[in-house]
């Protein structure tokens, strides 16, 4: 249930308003946006008396909402949601963040070169794998512990916020410590306990969709992680499994239409695991932002054909330079800046 207030309402008005909500057994939400303020009913809202709360001084309309997911839903937050990656870098507003950096940390001379490579053509941060999760036991599993000091080491030779993936709940203190945007990978997606953890840090979480996720369990995912009180959650579609074999994955870009007409959280696109081809990283990522994504993560590898992880789906840092000028020329199209 969510109550919409009339514009110019006391807030005496709102203070009744809420109190007969919490008369009904639940949690209230306040959402204030630049036009419009929301009172959110978090719990079961069966016991309030919706008659009596529509006819309150103040109140314009109550509505049903049908949804599982509640601090995700656009119902309750109106306007878009915008997350700082870390040191001013915005995800979520008219500027595209694209984050760029290899599938896996190798060396110190691959991870600060890529970065600052990157960060040359414009990148916003800088993603890379310590923590490798992998189809089979016998591949490349990452660097681990050693891994996140070389993030950091190039983090500080570019001021590149870092993004990378957690696996474990064990590693939860490290990587609040040490990282600036903690990655779900799709496998991941429903390590509900994981979720739940990660709701109680204050590091914005990159969402990955599972490998058979539908839009909604992606969201209720999101809703873990918000319930905890961690509401910086940015979702990213990287494609899902279908019978299609020519690509890894299938990108689902309707996928972005759909959760943001549903949520107000950023959405951003990974065009190189939907894809596992690197040919096709240009244009997915054209198409992505096309269709209103608000930003993208990329692979970008120095040397590709011997890289530890995903060399096929990797471009060089010169491809990427390329890419960034040509989405400089889209973006003003469908009303972003680079």
């Amino acid at each position: 249930m969510v109550v919409i207030m009339k514009p110019g309402f006391s807030e005496e008005q709102m203070a009744s308003a809420i109190h007969t909500m919490e008369e009904g057994g639940v949690k209230v939400m306040v959402s204030k946006g630049s036009e419009t303020t929301i009172l959110g009913a978090e719990g079961d809202p069966s016991r309030i008396d919706q008659e009596k709360l529509s006819l309150l001084p103040g109140v314009e309309r109550v509505m049903r909402v049908t949804e599982p997911y509640k601090k995700a839903n656009r119902k309750y937050h109106p306007e878009d949601t915008g997350i700082d990656l870390g040191g001013g870098t915005l995800l979520g507003g008219e500027k595209l963040a694209v984050i760029a950096g290899p599938c896996s940390v190798e060396s110190e001379e691959q991870i600060v070169g890529v970065a600052q490579a990157v960060k040359r053509s414009g990148a916003s941060a800088l993603r890379g794998g310590a923590f490798k999760p992998r189809t089979s036991p016998y591949s490349f599993q990452g660097m681990g512990n050693d891994g996140i000091r070389l993030l950091q080491e190039a983090r500080a030779a570019t001021g590149l916020p870092i993004v990378t993936e957690i696996m474990s709940t064990d590693n939860i203190e490290m990587f609040e410590m040490c990282v600036d945007v903690i990655q779900v990978g799709a496998r991941n997606m429903q390590n509900f306990d994981l979720l739940k953890q990660l709701g109680r840090t204050t590091k914005p979480i990159l969402l990955k969709r599972g490998l058979s996720s539908t839009i909604e369990e992606w969201l209720m995912s999101a809703e873990y992680i918000m319930a905890g009180g961690n509401d910086k959650v940015i979702l990213c579609e990287r494609g899902i499994r279908t019978f299609e074999t020519f690509t890894r994955n299938t990108l689902d870009l309707s996928a972005v239409l759909a959760v943001k007409k549903l949520s107000h959280l950023p959405v951003v696109v990974d065009p190189s695991h939907a894809c596992g081809q690197a040919w096709m990283v240009e244009r997915m990522s054209m198409a992505a932002v096309a269709a209103g994504a608000d930003g993208l993560i990329i692979e970008v590898h120095n040397d590709p054909p011997h890289a530890k992880c995903d060399g096929a789906q990797s471009i060089t840092p010169g491809q990427f330079d390329d890419l960034m000028g040509k989405l400089r020329s889209l973006a003003p199209c469908v009303g972003r800046t680079v």
